[in-house]
């Protein structure tokens, strides 16, 4: 490919590039660049917001790069502060290793394995001395760590922060002058570490990396950045129905995005569908749909997403009953009220919380929504609804005779 025509596929979904001239210069060297993402194996799951950053290494593994998939290991251990109101608590080296296995299962659902290097920064981490700390700690001025954001941020309101803190972007630098990096990428709320790399690299006479930012990306709710503390999110290792089923409930608007960000899609295709979805010739449920057959078949392959579709569809598109739904048996009367079954057959903990569920509008009757929790349903054939997955096949039997 020509310069022109890499950049063009580098640019996609980005939203900073430090700078485009230093990465044209670094293309036109025709050899391949060495591209470097870490990853703080602070939790064991990975969910599709992760992969956005990953779909861009798989990029640059595309247009014949190296790839190096870093974890930090050793700069786990301090915890990055970024985005963080408080000190993070450190992970014990046991948590790590464990959370690092499963990174890698992870990864090379999208990672091509052969074309990736997978590291640990412990290997030179561990091999630090006080001499070397000290010495990374001379390239940057207090000043200077506290533009970042959340260090001023808490500063300012008088919350803690640690030394050691301070040490996380210079370790994260140092990792890119340990791998020669050429373009370092994270996301947008990385631009400080990131930037930090390329000034290191300086101090100890590398030609400095260029920097690249994606987005965060939005969450099922179409609001919030999708993280699990908001409970917004599809996981990597989620069961094929609850994947598609969860992507098929985002908007319409917020579907191009993710199209954009983590389909391998190109960008002309996604403007054909656009196209003719405005001018009425293309439904934006089946555009949907391809999007979310698209996850599932990434993550489990094309035969489960097929699967997950027609379970979908059956459920949802065309009013059926999924196999595992509940059948249940009552006599009409006090507990034949949506209340009382709603607890009876576990699809809600108490009766005070089905309650609650029920007066927000949580449940459906026979395809109908259903406010009304107390009053006993009369001697019938009912479906039961109750969230997205809750289903209830029930019968209402004659109160006996005394």
């Amino acid at each position: 490919m020509t310069i022109d025509e890499q950049v063009k596929i580098i640019r996609r979904g980005i939203v900073d590039l430090v700078n485009e001239e230093d990465l044209r210069k670094k293309l036109a060297g025709n050899k391949p660049l060495n591209i470097k993402v870490g990853f703080d194996p602070t939790a064991p799951d990975l969910h599709l917001g992760h992969t956005v950053v990953i779909h861009k290494m798989r990029q640059f593994q595309e247009l014949g790069h190296s790839v190096t998939f870093l974890i930090g290991d050793f700069t786990g251990r301090i915890g990055d502060p970024s985005g963080k109101s408080k000190t993070r608590p450190p992970l014990t080296e046991e948590q790590v290793k464990a959370n690092a296995e499963t990174y890698k299962e992870q990864v090379f659902k999208i990672l091509d394995p052969a074309a990736t290097t997978v590291a640990f920064n412990s290997t030179w981490g561990d091999q630090l001395k006080p001499a070397d700390f000290l010495h990374l700690m001379s390239c940057c001025t207090v000043a200077r760590m506290m533009e970042r954001d959340d260090f001023a941020k808490r500063f300012k309101e008088n919350a803690p922060i640690a030394i050691h803190e301070f040490m996380y972007p210079l370790l994260q630098a140092y990792d890119s002058v340990m791998l020669h990096t050429d373009v370092e990428m994270g996301g947008t709320d990385q631009i400080f570490n990131l930037l930090m790399g390329r000034n290191l690299q300086g101090h100890f006479g590398q030609e400095a990396q260029c920097v690249l930012t994606m987005p965060l990306l939005v969450g099922l709710d179409g609001e919030h950045k999708m993280s699990k503390s908001y409970g917004n999110y599809i996981g990597v290792m989620e069961a094929p129905a609850d994947q598609f089923g969860k992507a098929m409930s985002i908007s319409d608007e917020l579907m191009w995005n993710w199209y954009e960000l983590i389909s391998a899609r190109s960008l002309e295709e996604i403007a054909d569908m656009k196209v003719r979805v405005l001018s009425g010739s293309l439904h934006p449920k089946l555009v949907k749909e391809e999007l979310a057959l698209e996850i599932v078949a990434r993550y489990h392959g094309e035969a489960a997403a097929q699967a997950a579709r027609e379970g979908f569809n059956n459920v949802f598109a065309r009013g059926g009953i999924p196999e595992d739904a509940i059948a249940w048996s009552v006599n009409a009367g006090p507990e034949s009220s949506p209340v009382a079954i709603l607890s009876a057959t576990g699809l809600t903990p108490s009766r005070g919380e089905a309650k609650r569920k029920i007066a927000a509008g949580s449940l459906r009757v026979n395809g109908e929504k259903l406010v009304d929790a107390l009053t006993p349903l009369p001697a019938g054939e009912y479906t039961l609804k109750y969230g997205k997955k809750g289903f209830v096949v029930l019968t209402v039997k004659e109160e006996a005779a005394n």
